[in-house]
Formats: structure tokens, C-alpha cells, sequence
């Protein structure tokens, strides 16, 4: 994990520096995330069920494997000139057949293609070219072009499985995706822990994860009008359309109002070793949770709108989503400031509490009732750090590049 020590052989691209930032062809890239996001939330929702769920965040997890992959590709070298923009254009058109594929993923649909089969083709596909990119641009480096080829063991293990399930199908397909992500994404944990994997530059790193928060705040937004569009509008429409926003923006608030700017504050002072470890455990694993509880909150706000003018009960569906999402969001939460800054945020497992306790009784009451509800708990936590935290938050944001 720590810089090679000898002088490195020219290498066929364009490596990162630390003052580098995110590339416009990184942006681009991630457009397929943001139709794949979508795909997600509709297969949840049409499913309504507690397996369809599981099945759509195991594709999820598939998903963030992808696009993390690339994103420590793009930190170590620039991602929009050479091998690395042509190999990312060829991921580009297999994780779109990924996307269009989710549909099919887990109950293939008559005629055509196999959906499953064609859909973990185009994902091993999308995880090939990432490595053959990278071990080429580790060329001069050989600390990382090894930790590259030990990176491809838990996936050719993995591999199998996925391919297994596929052939099974059923509920033994979800079993032995779940399975295989456990072994690829394990087997990379304890291999990277003591790597040689290398983090050029942390305000890359902070500002591409941020965008990728961003893309999945895009579908909390988006799913408002998902939930609206087969209705006239009312006056209940429009109170679930301002609550659904105001929801988005809490949560847009609570990553970026503080937190993600005293991290990135600690990655760019933190060095070698040590950087390269927090980028893993509150980047890399410590990301999922976050946005898991993003893409469930955008389900239940769905849920809502689709319902708004009704006053029958909310059900467990859509109220485990509207407040577990929440839930597991400010989960993710807690764990990244407590990897990357020391600290417990307690306020933030009070309003886990309460939302949690808040639960079972949304189940019973009326929609609009239950996304209010999950509105004030968190502008209510917002209030409550941002009155705390004023201090921290004028000295940081005063610190800001883009603060005025």
C-alpha cells in the first residue's frame, strides 16, 4: 500500500495527481449508473416483496462493486485520455446491457436472450476489462500490477457461483449471487488490508464518492415522479412531492452540509498506509450502506406518491423502506465518522432510534403521514448537530475550496 520505491518505467498513461479531481469522462461514465439506479428502485417496487428487495440490492452490490472498481482506477490514473478511456468505453456498454437486463436478472422473460445468463455475462465482462486496464496501467509498478492479479482470485472464484445460479434459478440464484459477492468482496477485504494498492490523490477520491451520492439522491428525486406520474394533480400530490424533496435534501444535508468535507480533510492529511486503509474500510466498504439506504428511501418515497391520496394504512412494504432506509442511511453514517474521524455520532444513533421505534407504527397510518413523519425526525436531526456543530461547520466550510 505504500509508493513504489525505485523510479517507474514509462507507463502507457497519464497517472493522478494529487491535485487532480474527477474527470468530465468519469462523469459520463457514471450516467449508466444513474439509468441502472432506476432499473433497481423499479424492479423493487414491482416485486414488493421482502426476496424482491434482497434480489434488488444484491444487483445493487454488483453495481457498487463495478463502479468502485473503476473509481480506484481513475485515482490512479486519468480516466479520460488512453487505455483507460478506451477500456472504460467498452464497460460503459456492458454495464448498460447490465441495465437494461435487471428486469431479467432473477425470472427471464419469454422469448429472446436468457436475461440472467445475459446479464452476469455483461457484469464478469465489465470486471474483466476493469482489470486488464488496470494491470496495464501499473506498468513500471510492481507492488500494484501484483495486487492487481491477486484482486482477480476472489472473482474467478466468485465466478462460478454467479454463473451456477444463473443455470438453478429461483431462490438458490439469490442464495449463490449472495454468496459469491461474499467471497469476492471478502476475499478482496483481506487481501487489500496489507496491499500495495495506492490513493494519488484524496480530493479525486472524496469528490468521485460524492458524486456517486449525488447520482443516488437523483433517484430518491426521480422516484417522486415515478410515484406521481399515473395520477392527476392534487393537493396530495403535491404535500407528497414537497415532503419527498424535503427528505432528499436531509440527506443530501447530513453527507455534505460537514461530514464529507472533515473527511476529506483527514484522507488528504493521512498518508501511505494509512490513507490507502481508510479509503477501503469508509470508502469502498463503508459507502455501500449509505447508499443502499439512499436507493431504499427512494422506494418508499415512491411507494408514498403512488398512494398519496389515499387514507388506507401505508403497509409493512412501504414503511420498512420510507424508515428502514433512513435507517440503514444514518447506519453508514455513523460508521464513516467513526472510521475516518473517531467519533460517535450520537445524535445520529438517537434518530436511528427513533425511526426504528417510529415504525411499526407508519404501517398503520396513512402515507403522507408516514413520509412527514420521516421529515421531521431528520430535519429535527439536522437542527439539532447543525446548532451543536456550528463552530466545526463555520471553520470547516470557511475552509472549503468552494466557500466564499
Amino acid at each position: 500500500m505504500t509508493e513504489p520505491s525505485g523510479p517507474l518505467r514509462r507507463v502507457p498513461v497519464r497517472l493522478t495527481g494529487e491535485a487532480d479531481r474527477a474527470t468530465t469522462f468519469e462523469l459520463f461514465f457514471d450516467l449508466v449508473y444513474v439509468f441502472a439506479a432506476t432499473r433497481v428502485t423499479g424492479y423493487m417496487a414491482n416485486a414488493h416483496s421482502a426476496h424482491g428487495v434482497l434480489q434488488g440490492l444484491v444487483i445493487l452490490a454488483l453495481l457498487w462493486w463495478t463502479w468502485a472498481g473503476y473509481a480506484w482506477l481513475g485515482n490512479h490514473a486519468r480516466a479520460d485520455s488512453g487505455v483507460l478511456r478506451a477500456g472504460m468505453t467498452v464497460a460503459m456498454a456492458a454495464l448498460f446491457v447490465v441495465s437494461l437486463t435487471i428486469p431479467e436478472a432473477w425470472n427471464d422473460m419469454a422469448g429472446g436472450l436468457y436475461g440472467p445468463l445475459v446479464l452476469m455475462c455483461a457484469y464478469l465482462i465489465v470486471r474483466c476489462v476493469h482489470l486488464t486496464v488496470y494491470a496495464v496501467a501499473a506498468v513500471g509498478d510492481p507492488g500494484l500490477r501484483r495486487q492487481v492479479a491477486i484482486s482477480a482470485l476472489p472473482l474467478l472464484a466468485g465466478a462460478p457461483l454467479l454463473l451456477t445460479g444463473v443455470l438453478l434459478g429461483g431462490r438458490r440464484q439469490t442464495l449463490l449471487a449472495a454468496c459469491a459477492l461474499l467471497v469476492d468482496w471478502g476475499g478482496t477485504y483481506l487481501t487489500s488490508r496489507e496491499g500495495h494498492w495506492r490513493l494519488r490523490s484524496a480530493a479525486h477520491w472524496t469528490e468521485r464518492h460524492g458524486l456517486f451520492v449525488i447520482l443516488t439522491l437523483g433517484e430518491s428525486v426521480a422516484a417522486i415522479g415515478v410515484g406521481a406520474a399515473r395520477h392527476p394533480i392534487s393537493t396530495p400530490l403535491l404535500a407528497g412531492a414537497v415532503l419527498g424533496i424535503a427528505i432528499a435534501v436531509c440527506l443530501w444535508w447530513l453527507y455534505f452540509d460537514v461530514v464529507s468535507l472533515a473527511a476529506e480533510r483527514r484522507l488528504r492529511e493521512a498518508r501511505g498506509k494509512e490513507r490507502v486503509a481508510m479509503a477501503i474500510d469508509a470508502y469502498t466498504y463503508g459507502h455501500f450502506p449509505i447508499v443502499t439506504g439512499i436507493m431504499l428511501t427512494a422506494l418508499g418515497v415512491e411507494g408514498v406518491l403512488s398512494h398519496a391520496e389515499e387514507s388506507t394504512a401505508l403497509g409493512t412494504f412501504y414503511a420498512s423502506a420510507l424508515f428502514g432506509g433512513p435507517t440503514l442511511y444514518l447506519a453508514g453514517h455513523v460508521l464513516f465518522k467513526r472510521r475516518m474521524l473517531a467519533i460517535v455520532s450520537g445524535r445520529r444513533l438517537v434518530a436511528m432510534a427513533v425511526l426504528l421505534a417510529a415504525l411499526p407504527l407508519a404501517t398503520a397510518l396513512p402515507p403522507l403521514a408516514g413520509l412527514a413523519g420521516v421529515a421531521l425526525i431528520l430535519t429535527a436531526l439536522i437542527t439539532a448537530e447543525t446548532t451543536h456543530y456550528a463552530p466545526v461547520r463555520r471553520r470547516l466550510r470557511g475552509a472549503a475550496p468552494e466557500a466564499g
